[in-house]
């Protein structure tokens, strides 16, 4: 299989598969493919484990209940799949005891032999994240995954016991030896006024963090005054 990253600040990752070789990603993330690409649509798409409950948990925790997996049948094939937002594509290698938990949306698609489950969820009140609470997805095994992050994306190595405090919504991947909480500002003058920025999240190595400059909350804040009002 090759993989090639195509444009720059919306970039298309584009897969071109020899017969008999699979990836899978969440349902309704397809961009285009050729005719030799065949789908197939279950909870258990891609060789997921845990059954329906597993599938059941990701649809709870914002994900969606159904994965869909494509096999080039019958010759080579081309498989697409877009970015949602401006941002890049990182092509990631999933080794066993090399994990990584990537943010909510951040999952595009990876071969047979990776699992991808829900790895991160905490409530952080109604104000926050539309409500919907901070999650993020792990993602284990073994194979080739690549995965979305949002505008540009700055890495640090950090050492044992080195702690960076990073808002919430910029936190874009880690790797699993990253120990990762979410805390809050001290002050009573932050919980007054520290609105969203009330959170952190609290990453402390040894490991490597990937962050991204474009956080989906900051975007939704920043278009809210132009959007229809109702009446």
């Amino acid at each position: 299989m090759e993989s090639k990253i195509v444009g720059t600040v919306m970039p298309v990752l584009e897969l071109n598969m020899q017969p008999n070789e699979k990836v899978f990603a969440e349902s309704g993330q397809l961009a285009w493919m050729s005719m030799a690409l065949q789908m197939q649509t279950s909870t258990s798409a891609g060789g997921q484990q845990g059954g329906f409950m597993s599938a059941l948990g990701r649809a709870m925790a914002g994900g969606t209940l159904f994965m869909t997996e494509y096999t080039a049948v019958g010759g080579p094939g081309l498989l697409a799949f877009a970015a949602k937002l401006p941002g890049q594509v990182l092509p990631m290698e999933i080794a066993p005891g090399q994990g990584y938990m990537v943010h909510r949306h951040g999952f595009m698609c990876a071969t047979l032999g990776v699992q991808f489950s829900i790895g991160f969820q905490q409530k952080l009140g109604a104000g926050v994240f539309g409500g919907t609470g901070f999650r993020m997805q792990r993602l284990q095994g073994q194979g080739q995954a690549w995965v979305e992050l949002n505008g540009e994306v700055v890495v640090y190595d950090l050492q044992a016991g080195n702690t960076l405090r990073v808002h919430p919504g910029h936190v874009g991947m880690y790797q699993e030896s990253v120990q990762f909480n979410i805390t809050t500002v001290p002050g009573i003058q932050n919980a007054f006024f520290g609105g969203s920025g009330l959170f952190l999240a609290s990453l402390t190595g040894p490991g490597r963090v990937w962050l991204q400059s474009m956080s989906m909350q900051h975007l939704a804040h920043a278009i809210q005054e132009y959007l229809p009002k109702a009446g």
